[in-house]
């Protein structure tokens, strides 16, 4: 995992401060979109989030059968703390073949601002080893940091000095995920306030959820 973690950015370690951030930058919209455009998960369904920071996105789910892994144990003590009431599981750890072996199949994995943190190769080995843990008509969603040559300077500027550092294209991180899923839809949007350019990636197994009409309903615009 390559990140920069000194500096300035070391402050984002430190939960509270992060989800502050976060919000500053329109995080609670981009999370409520996430979910209704693109996760689309319903009550009951089991849930993996992958680098799941604080949980943030817990609060914008139904109830559902939610799992949390992250290597941060501050991040952790923090999601168990403000979602001890909904049961969920959460793991200070990294997220293993052989934890999924031991886990349930998901309806749905969560991977907000994942990828962008990995090299090619740990990225598709991720996108390998959740294509083989999800239900039938179960999905990934990712959402990261995204480079595009219509983005403005000022977003371009942004994303490159993200923590992550493999900010890709929307090629880029489409072409890692169809290394593991036979259906995978790319989508790029921009953010006018703060400018900012992220690519969400919907990867399934069988395709169902990705017909022609849900594709063209896909939000380009904030």
């Amino acid at each position: 995992m390559t990140q920069i973690t000194s500096g300035v950015r070391a402050v984002l370690s430190h939960p509270m401060v992060y989800s502050a951030f976060q919000q500053f930058m329109g995080a609670t919209k981009d999370r409520d979109l996430y979910v209704r455009d693109f996760l689309r998960p319903r009550e009951g369904m089991r849930v993996l989030d992958i680098g799941c920071g604080p949980a943030d996105i817990l609060a914008h789910l139904p109830h559902v059968e939610y799992y949390g892994f992250d290597i941060s144990e501050l991040y952790i003590q923090r999601a168990r703390a403000r979602f001890a009431d909904r049961h969920a599981k959460f793991a200070c750890k990294l997220l293993t073949s052989d934890d999924l072996s031991r886990l349930p199949r998901f309806d749905r994995v969560i991977a907000i601002g994942l990828l962008h943190h990995l090299g090619d190769e740990m990225a598709t080995e991720l996108m390998r080893m959740v294509s083989t843990r999800l239900a039938p008509g179960g999905r990934l969603v990712t959402l990261d940091p995204c480079l595009s040559d219509d983005q403005n300077l000022v977003s371009r500027w942004l994303v490159k000095s993200d923590r992550g550092q493999n900010v890709r294209t929307r090629e880029g991180y489409a072409a890692i995920a169809r290394g593991a899923f036979g259906h995978v839809h790319a989508t790029v949007r921009h953010k006018r306030w703060i400018p900012y350019t992220h690519c969400h990636v919907i990867c399934e197994n069988d395709g169902d959820g990705i017909d022609k009409k849900f594709a063209s309903s896909m939000p380009n615009k904030p």
